[in-house]
């Protein structure tokens, strides 16, 4: 379960249809459904989407890092790109710059995120996630 401060997330069309078409985690779905769906190109610049890179920090730690948010298909640890289905993909896809989200973590530890930057990519995404 995940606790946000100052904040609610904003989700593109888009990416709303196809991460449910994908039946998410429970937890991500619930999140995505009480999510703001917004039109695609309502989405604000600095909220975390699909395909964008979110530098955020542990708050306890103040370390920082960075991910790209993808699909199942592309993820790749090593090269940074982490599933919108992973623990820490769910918590940020939504978020803009400055928000926080309390969430647990695989094995129970709970860490709070918040979100330093979005830098989405210069070319878009594919509109519909990868076929299995």
């Amino acid at each position: 379960m995940n606790n946000s401060t100052n904040n609610s997330l904003i989700i593109g069309k888009t990416d709303y249809l196809c991460l449910m078409h994908l039946r998410p985690p429970v937890e991500l779905a619930d999140e995505l459904e009480r999510a703001n769906i917004v039109s695609d190109d309502s989405v604000p610049d600095n909220v975390a989407s699909m395909g964008s890179r979110v530098a955020y920090a542990e708050k306890e730690t103040c370390v920082r890092r960075e991910v790209e948010i993808v699909y199942p298909s592309d993820a790749n640890p090593a090269q940074g790109k982490v599933s919108v289905f992973a623990p820490v993909g769910a918590a940020l896809i939504g978020l803009a710059v400055g928000n926080e989200i309390d969430w647990e973590f695989p094995g129970g530890a709970s860490r709070r995120l918040v979100v330093v930057e979005v830098v989405h990519p210069t070319i878009s995404p594919s509109v519909l996630p990868p076929q299995h």
